[in-house]
This record gives C-alpha cells, sequence and structure tokens, in this order.
C-alpha cells in the first residue's frame, strides 16, 4: 500500500517535530517516521539527561564544599540509583511531552518504524511505501567507535550506555579528551569514581586556544582527574574483572586497569540505512549528507537538518536549521546557514560559553585584533560564589572595532555570553558593548569593561 503526503519529515530530534507543526499549521499534510524514540538525542541522550546528571554531580560538589561557606555538614554519600531515576524522568517527561504533542497534531501522522528511501520520492517503512512533493531529513548522529585494538573484546560505554549506569564505576577510563568526555569525567569524579580521561592528541579541547585548553585541564586535574595526553598507542583487552587499556608504546605508563571505559571521540551521522543512493541524495566521505546554503540536497525536494548535515552538532544548530528551511519555504524569505554566527557551550563546571573566533583562531585568519581579558578571580559575582576560576575575553577587528568573538570560561559563562552573541548579531562595534550598562552584581556587568580596556 502506498500513502501519499504533502510532506515527509524522518526523525524526531529538534528540527524534524517544528518543522512538521509549521507544515501542518499552513495545511499541509505531514508523516513524520521514528525508529526508535520521539525527541532525538537532545530529549533521550544528549542535552537533557546529560545536564540533569551534571546538576546532581554539581550538587554533591557543593554539598562538599559546605564548610567553605560556612555551612557545616557531615560526609555525602552518592545513591547513583537514584541519580539515574531522575536523570531518566526528566528525560522520559519531556519525550512523552514531545510524542503527544506530535499524536495530537491535526494534519500530522507520527509513524514508527525505520524509514528508508526505495526510490526518488519514496519512502518505505516496513512493508508500507510513502510518497511526497517534499521530504525532509533529521535523523541525527551517534557515538562513533573507531577501529582501534581490542574494541571488539571487551564492553566499552558510549555516552547513550554510560546514562543507565545505576552504580558509581570504581575507575572509569574515558577515552577522549573534548567536549562530551570532559563532562562525563568531572561529573563521575564528582560522584566519587577514580576518572582518567585519555587523549590521543598533545592536549584536551584542541578546537580551542591553548589558553583554554591548559586552564580546564588544570581544573580538571585539580578535581582529582588524572589526564593522558599523547597517548598514541590506544588499545583494550579483558583483564579478569577489568579492562586493560593500553595508553603508549614508548613513553610514560604503558596501559591502566579500568573498571569502566567511556568512548567518546567523536560523533558519525545516522544516514547508513537510509538507502539515499536510490534516492540520488549525496554524502561526503564522513557520511554526511551535503546541502548548500538553503538546506537544500543534491535530490530535488530534499532537505537535511540536524546532525546529519554536518553543518552544526547542536540542539541549537538544529533548530536553526528549522527555522531556515521553514520560514524559507513558507514566508518567502532567503535565510542562509551561513548568516548563523557559531555559539556553544562546554558544561564543566565552571562552564565555557564560546561564540565567533578566538583569539587564536583570528591570528590564524591573518586577522588583526585587540582583545580585552579579565580573570574570573576580578569579577565580584564570581568571587562572592567563591567560584572564581577561569576568565573572559572579548575579540574585536583592530580597524573597524567590529566584535569578532568572545569566550567566558568561568561561573554563568554559558548564559553570559549571550550578550556579546547578541551585540554581534546586531552589527554593534566594541564600543557600543563598552557604553552598554549591564546590571550589577552579575558575571556580565563585566563585558562592557572588558570592552572598554582593550589591548
Amino acid at each position: 500500500m502506498t500513502r501519499h503526503f504533502d510532506a515527509i519529515v524522518i526523525g524526531t530530534g529538534q528540527a524534524g517535530p517544528a518543522l512538521a507543526a509549521r507544515l501542518a499549521a499552513a495545511g499541509k499534510t505531514v508523516a513524520i517516521f521514528e525508529r526508535h524514540l520521539v525527541g532525538g538525542t537532545c530529549v533521550n541522550t544528549g542535552c537533557m539527561p546529560t545536564k540533569t546528571m551534571v546538576a546532581s554531580a554539581y550538587a554533591a560538589h557543593i554539598a562538599r564544599r559546605g564548610s567553605d561557606f560556612g555551612v557545616l555538614t557531615g560526609p555525602i554519600s552518592i545513591d547513583m540509583a537514584r541519580v539515574h531515576e531522575r536523570t531518566s524522568r526528566v528525560a522520559g517527561n519531556a519525550r512523552d511531552r514531545d510524542r503527544a504533542w506530535l499524536e495530537g497534531l491535526p494534519g500530522c501522522t507520527l509513524v514508527f518504524g525505520h524509514a528508508r528511501f526505495t526510490a526518488p520520492g519514496t519512502i518505505a517503512v516496513g512493508t508500507e511505501e510513502f510518497t511526497a512533493d517534499r521530504i525532509f531529513i533529521n535523523v541525527g548522529g551517534r557515538a562513533f567507535i573507531p577501529d582501534m585494538p581490542g574494541v571488539g573484546d571487551v564492553g566499552l560505554l558510549t555516552n547513550s550506555s554510560l546514562l543507565a549506569l545505576t552504580t558509581v564505576p570504581d575507575h572509569l577510563v574515558v577515552i577522549g579528551g573534548s567536549y562530551v568526555g570532559l563532562e562525563f569525567a568531572q561529573a563521575f569524579r564528582r560522584f566519587g569514581a577514580k576518572v582518567t580521561v585519555v587523549e590521543k592528541g598533545p592536549r584536551l579541547i584542541s578546537r580551542e586556544d591553548e589558553q583554554v585548553s591548559q586552564a580546564v585541564r588544570s581544573i580538571l586535574e585539580a578535581e582529582g582527574i588524572a589526564v593522558r595526553t599523547q597517548a598514541e598507542c590506544i588499545r583494550f583487552a579483558p583483564a579478569d574483572q577489568s579492562i586493560r587499556v593500553g595508553l603508549s608504546c614508548t613513553d610514560g605508563e604503558p596501559d591502566l586497569l579500568a573498571s569502566h571505559v567511556l568512548m567518546a571521540v567523536g560523533r558519525i551521522p545516522n544516514t547508513d540505512d537510509l538507502g539515499l543512493d536510490k534516492a540520488g541524495i549525496e554524502t561526503d566521505a564522513r557520511g554526511y549528507i551535503v546541502v548548500n546554503d538553503r538546506l537544500e540536497t543534491s535530490a530535488p525536494g530534499v532537505w537535511a537538518l540536524g546532525d546529519c548535515n554536518g553543518k552544526g552538532a547542536f540542539t541549537h544548530t538544529s533548530y536553526n536549521d528549522f527555522e531556515i528551511v521553514a520560514e524559507n519555504l513558507l514566508d518567502g524569505a532567503d535565510r542562509k546557514v551561513s548568516d548563523r554566527i557559531a555559539c556553544y557551550a562546554l558544561y564543566t563546571d565552571p562552564p565555557l560559553g564560546r561564540v565567533g573566533l578566538s583569539a587564536g583562531q583570528a591570528a590564524a585568519a591573518g586577522r588583526a585584533v585587540r582583545i580585552g581579558r579579565r580573570p574570573m578571580s576580578r569579577v565580584g559575582r564570581a568571587v562572592e560564589k567563591d567560584e572564581s576560576l577561569g576568565f573572559m575575553e572579548i575579540v574585536v577587528d583592530a580597524a573597524t572595532d567590529e566584535i569578532l568573538g568572545g569566550t567566558i570560561l568561568g561561573t554563568s559563562g554559558d548564559e553570559a555570553i549571550h550578550s556579546i552573541l547578541d551585540m554581534m548579531a546586531n552589527g554593534a562595534t566594541a564600543d557600543r558593548l563598552r557604553r552598554t550598562v549591564h546590571i550589577h552584581p552579575t558575571v556580565s556587568e563585566l563585558i562592557p569593561t572588558i570592552a572598554g580596556s582593550l589591548e
């Protein structure tokens, strides 16, 4: 049996459901497919559960520091089963709300099953076929498991399976010193696990400037997390009830024993089993769907949104993809991916908020810049909270006074960075930011100050 719709959406992550709702509200008939859980990565294995877990870890950290604030407490303990229950409940409630919303949308049909192309404009789910004039792919991504020696001989965790733990690991080894790995490393250290971060490269979060990398490493090491960089010979082998993790073939301790190993070395798109070739949809060497600046694929009438198009790996970029496509199709707009300003956060404690170019990136691009910096130890709000680690920085074009980017590694950095982002989005200069009055006492109030002290 073949069913025809005006539009088909494959995947229920952050872009798909919002787009389905917009199309349905415009009078279109829409079918939206989901092979597993409504909500995508963010709701089920990403933002919501991980930040819920990070919040529990932060509560444990503050409880241990009670005496620093004049609050006397006894020894604390961690009930990991309750942490898991809370994490699952928060994610589950969001997933249930999303599903109920989609099922109740007039003009929208939610179909569970593995959707795959059988021909241009034709999708099969089980024994049923569906056709549509327009098709939108929003299938997200998953953890990448590299072909390292012994990978198939031991049980490795990913960001998804780690969330299912109901006991604290004795020794968690995190393979990968980047964003996902570092968030989990700090959280489980605060739950009481011994934690080692293993990074093949010379430093952590190598996408960031070295000043940020070193500061984050110092923060983690101060909490008792061991960091091993330049681990050029990573390998695995069973060792009784443990996992032997090989680190080096030349320098330093050659290996260590772990009770659990988290593989956090990147992600790959969920595009390998969609039958994209049958629809003439081009992918790149890594499996990402090739799209233009308006998110159109190589196949007429097909768009790709979210993590699977390689244009962003965040919930906010996925949702922005929806806005671009919806406004271009329904409102006569001409929005483009290249219009948005890169921004993201690392949710360690303190968090890292980033927008635009860092000082190092600006220099690499040949830009002559002025830079404003201030350590968080000189930010009153941070000192009052006794959370004064990190620094803030703003990067400005030396000739035009254009704000090129900002970095805030410090308490509330993930929130405060938006004052720089909003100024950039509205084309404001650093001098305009300098003359803006911010509320005292806040972290954000120092941003105009550093905009006025550029060197």
